[in-house]
């Protein structure tokens, strides 16, 4: 069973086409871009962006130097003519494409210097840095009334993997404002320390200021507003680890002081467990819950301890005293009573997640990707299924599960698909109503993208529709291009 992001997958070559910037434009900022609304409108015209991570796309012929396409959002959705295509050959853009750099391996967005547009942030965990292998970098690229134009890079914080190699900084990527200023923090997990960093940034790329969380590794890093209080708490999700494959949860609580590290210990919450995760209010009550994804069961570890069978999801619900220590998940797996399918080795449940509110009930539903699902004789295929948000917190009741074999979505189920590597719930067309947004990164030779708008009785799929890779302006080159491994949501990278 492969991983659903591998690092490179050797298939036939296929021809280049070219990364041909197509931008929108809007007459003034929308102000209040980094609300939860309108976090990723890096046009301004109020209507939020689908960043879209294809890490294994060409340029030339540099293979899996990666890429990123933003389809603007509008009244109509988004389509495949309405881009921009960024690669780090693109003007303004800091770095050169090279081998399995993997720019657009994650993918965020906040408006970073507070000029009214939403900034694209762009992670490539795997590129090489000063002669170290797989050091890894974050970019910013700058929003405005034409779309995305411009970069600089977000540097590590000072001491950041000292001795150490392989630490894949911007492995996660998540943004929030802790402090009210109304500029987001940024953090960033990697395989080494934790990085932190306070807005408002400059265009050079420097943060107000950044600190070194170097007590605990993060994978993974969430980020939003689990007390009511109108500030994001912070995350860190160190991964799996020797004695804890399920992953340990800690609570940011502050820069370390100069007493050693003791000031402002990270907290632990015990209880629970997660690699990836997101923020969002599933039961209406107007604090935000916490969802954590665990897809590598023991199958896929080759060990003992790890997520249930085929993968789950954690709950941890908000109050006004936040997400405290004692709290146990309400956990959610295909084995769970009224989950569409059933648990099976190396389903990797739980390897995407998104949490969004698809109907306008209210209550913020969520989204979780299973690619590595068998249909039929079809291994790796994938599957999303969404649970619904409720007031008594997230529910099975109506759930349902999407496959390319659902009548209404484009596509056949085919082996090796991976639908469902990433998903992602957003209001594309400001109705009030998430869209429904699965990627399939490895059909055929690029990679595609499912959209289907949401309504009062969930995604419609009749007129949903799928773009492709090479439609949306990405080329590939001895790979498969992978565009749609990664979303502004949260994915499992190991």
């Amino acid at each position: 069973m492969r991983r659903a992001v591998a690092t490179a997958v050797v298939l036939a070559a296929a021809v280049a086409v070219p990364l041909t910037p197509v931008s929108s434009s809007a007459a003034s900022p929308y102000k209040g871009a980094n609300t939860a609304a309108v976090q990723d409108d890096f046009n301004g015209d109020g209507y939020r962006d689908l960043a879209i991570g294809a890490p294994n796309a060409a340029n030339g012929g540099v293979e899996a130097a990666g890429s990123v396409v933003v389809l603007y959002g509008s009244a109509s959705t988004v389509s495949a003519t309405r881009r921009t295509v960024i690669t780090q050959a693109t003007a303004g853009i800091p770095g050169d494409p090279e081998e399995y750099d993997g720019f657009g391996t994650t993918v965020a967005g906040a408006d970073l210097d507070r000029d009214g547009y939403a900034d694209l942030i762009v992670g490539t965990p795997d590129e090489g840095v000063s002669g170290k292998s797989l050091r890894g970098t974050v970019t910013v690229v700058w929003g405005g009334p034409s779309g995305l134009k411009g970069g600089a890079s977000i540097a590590p914080p000072t001491g950041y993997g000292d001795g150490r190699t392989y630490c894949r900084f911007g492995l996660s990527l998540a943004t929030g404002d802790m402090n009210g200023d109304g500029a987001p923090e940024v953090g960033v997990g990697s395989g080494c320390e934790a990085s932190s960093y306070s807005g408002p940034f400059t265009r050079t790329g420097q943060a107000a200021s950044r600190y070194l969380e170097w007590r605990a590794n993060a994978r993974g890093v969430v980020m939003g507003d689990v007390n009511g209080d109108g500030k994001a708490e912070r995350f860190w999700l160190p991964g799996p680890s020797d004695d804890d494959l399920r992953g340990t949860v800690y609570v940011d609580n502050g820069a370390p002081g100069d007493d050693g590290g003791l000031a402002n210990w990270p907290i632990d919450l015990p209880n629970a467990d997660g690699h990836a995760g997101q923020i969002g209010d599933i039961n209406g009550d107007g604090y935000g819950d916490l969802v954590t994804g665990i897809s590598e069961d023991d199958y896929l570890a080759n060990e003992t301890g790890a997520a249930h069978r085929g993968g789950e999801i954690q709950v941890l619900y908000g109050s006004a005293q936040g997400i405290t220590a004692d709290q146990k998940p309400k956990v959610f797996q295909q084995d769970t009573a009224g989950v569409p399918g059933a648990a099976e080795n190396g389903d990797e449940f739980g390897q995407s997640l998104s949490i969004g509110d698809v109907n306008k009930d209210g209550y913020a539903d969520v989204l979780v990707g299973a690619p590595g699902e068998a249909l039929g004789t079809h291994k790796t295929a994938g599957t999303a299924i969404l649970l619904r948000g409720s007031a008594t917190g997230l529910t099975t009741a109506k759930a349902a599960g999407y496959t390319q074999d659902t009548a209404g979505v484009p596509g056949a189920v085919e082996t090796g698909d991976q639908f469902g590597a990433g998903v992602h719930l957003a209001d594309l067309n400001k109705d009030g109503k998430a869209e429904t947004v699965v990627g399939a990164p490895t059909e055929n030779s690029d990679g595609c993208v499912w959209v289907a708008r949401g309504s009062a009785s969930g995604p419609v799929l009749s007129g949903s529709i799928n773009v492709c890779g090479k439609s949306a302006g990405i080329s590939v080159y001895n790979v498969k291009g992978y565009f749609g491994a990664a979303f502004a949501s949260p994915h499992v990278e190991l």
